[in-house]
């Protein structure tokens, strides 16, 4: 068995902790802007998603799982809020505002989550850790 292959779980724990954490940074970027009215690319702030891939290796012409990784950012394509706000600078002729599509308690037990998932791959990367020094007990001993 080749080395990489010895630590392929802790590199498989970490690419999890690396993609949840950007998960959990694009979450608390739509709870902060959930009342934003105005974006970079103009009109109301967007929620957006991060979409995962996987990632393979080759063993022996079969695929081989080697972690996951994010792959893109995208916009949910679901209707913005429209809310009566007459008084709104960016209120409409009869006085409606586009508010952001976002659901605050969808994005906070989606936070959830993907803290949950953070801390999964730890317990996985320690718990491999502690296998490894085992291991390398017995080995001297």
């Amino acid at each position: 068995m080749p080395f990489n292959d010895l630590l392929g779980a802790g590199s498989i724990s970490g690419s999890g902790m690396t993609a949840e954490r950007l998960r959990m940074e694009v979450i608390a970027n739509n709870i902060a802007n959930a009342n934003s009215t105005r974006s970079a690319n103009g009109g109301p702030f967007r929620r957006q998603d991060v979409v995962f891939a996987e990632v393979l290796g080759d063993a022996g012409g079969l695929a081989d799982l080697r972690g996951v990784r994010a792959v893109e950012l995208v916009e949910d394509p679901s209707p913005l809020n429209r809310v009566y706000q007459p008084g709104h600078p960016d209120a409409d002729a009869e006085g409606f505002v586009l508010l952001p599509n976002v659901q605050l308690p969808i994005e906070m037990v989606n936070l959830l989550t993907a803290a949950r998932a953070y801390e999964a791959n730890l317990r996985a990367a320690q718990t491999f850790r502690q296998m490894q020094e085992q291991a390398l007990a017995l080995l001297r001993g």
